[in-house]
């Protein structure tokens, strides 16, 4: 499990490219036969990829974390983006087709993650954050969380929020999770930007055309940074700073939280002309 560590908006300021990708981009979250982890010291977010293939892939403790196991302490959040699968948890197995959302409570012991086929495997993303209380392992389809229909084409941003883990959804001790697409035509997510200092934001972009890229906005408002980002990679968010996107192309993006709330709504917007 690799580690990031806090940076401050005046370090932000002076870091060239090289500098920026190091510290908020993760770029090689889903690989083959593999689980990735990253563990950012804001809110202790863990952010994780998971691709099994022939065989399931069992969720390790880590010594970092200085735990019996990987939840003894945490909660975590799992989105399908890629074939059929399934996830054990304790023995019980929970299917996920692509864009299935599963929670998993503190305490669970027992995870592994399974693909239907190998040759067309899961693709999990995992979010994982701190808990104190514990809370029902949960599936949500797609199809069950309630999209909301945004944006519109004259603005570029028209597009569909799946809500998941939330307030008003699938119960948790602090993490929020949901997933918005892009319709065709349009490229623009997260604008007017906004920031929300009581708690970090986790972009992870899929369903990017490979010959793509995407413009990740970062930085305080005043003082915004830029990442290009590809395919099937994420970016931190610390709280001070603005998160919003703009692809080459129309995209899909999971969004996920953790800190001080679960209020969905808890944004302090940025007018589009004080940006700089």
């Amino acid at each position: 499990m690799k580690q990031r560590y806090h940076n401050s908006q005046k370090e932000v300021k002076g870091m060239n490219t090289s500098e920026l990708r190091e510290q908020f981009l993760i770029e090689n979250l889903m690989k083959d036969g593999e689980m990735d982890f990253t563990y950012s010291h804001y809110d202790r977010i863990i952010v994780g990829g998971a691709v099994p293939t022939v065989k399931s892939l069992k969720l390790e403790n880590y010594a970092m974390l200085k735990a019996d196991y990987f939840l003894e302490r945490r909660e975590l959040g799992v989105i399908n983006i890629g074939g059929e699968g399934s996830i054990s948890v304790d023995g019980t197995s929970y299917s996920l087709s692509k864009k299935d959302c599963l929670y998993i409570g503190k305490g669970a012991k027992e995870i592994q993650f399974s693909s239907t086929s190998e040759n067309e495997p899961a693709k999990f993303y995992i979010l994982s954050a701190p808990a104190h209380k514990e809370y029902p392992t949960t599936l949500m389809k797609a199809a069950d969380a309630t999209p909301v229909v945004l944006g519109a084409a004259e603005t570029s941003n028209h597009r569909t929020i799946h809500k998941y883990i939330y307030a008003d959804g699938i119960q948790s001790c602090q993490l929020v999770m949901g997933l918005t697409s892009l319709s065709a035509g349009s490229v623009w997510n997260t604008m007017p930007a906004h920031t929300h200092d009581r708690r970090m934001e986790a972009y992870f972009y899929f369903d990017l055309a490979s010959d793509q890229t995407l413009f990740h906005f970062m930085g305080e408002p005043q003082e915004t940074r830029h990442i290009l980002v590809h395919n099937e990679q994420a970016t931190l968010s610390p709280p001070w700073s603005i998160h919003s996107g703009c692809g080459t192309s129309n995209y899909s993006f999971i969004w996920g939280m953790g800190g001080e709330n679960q209020d969905y709504g808890d944004m302090d917007i940025i007018k589009i002309t004080d940006l700089k």
